[in-house]
């Protein structure tokens, strides 16, 4: 018994050095590039956020174009003011949520 004590102690102490030759030659990683289509620093959106009265506004530009303004009054819902073609045209839309009619099919009556 005592001798299976000593031939697990020295053997324990003699895997370390193993691990300390591969420990030594480990190199650090190189640096994780952006993700596809972060790139460009001009693509990040401004935003500038005013009051005018009550109402927060909040307008966004890419590359100086203004392409989206939210509008949120001090009562009530906000709504956003969007340009959809790029042609400087904005259009009110109370949500963003896409346009989904839900399907109104009878499918059985009783």
């Amino acid at each position: 018994m005592r001798l299976s004590y000593v031939l697990i102690v020295s053997l324990l102490f003699s895997v370390p050095p193993v691990f300390a030759d591969q420990a030594a030659k480990l190199v650090p990683l190189p640096e994780i590039p952006p993700p596809p289509g972060m790139v460009d620093a001009d693509l990040e959106p401004q935003v500038t956020i005013s009051k005018k009265g009550g109402d927060a506004i909040e307008e966004y530009r890419i590359k100086g174009r203004l392409y989206l303004i939210k509008v949120t009054p001090p009562h009530g819902k906000p709504y956003y003011l969007i340009d959809p073609r790029g042609d400087g045209q904005l259009r009110r839309y109370d949500d963003l949520s896409p346009n989904f009619m839900v399907p109104l099919w009878i499918v059985k009556e009783f």
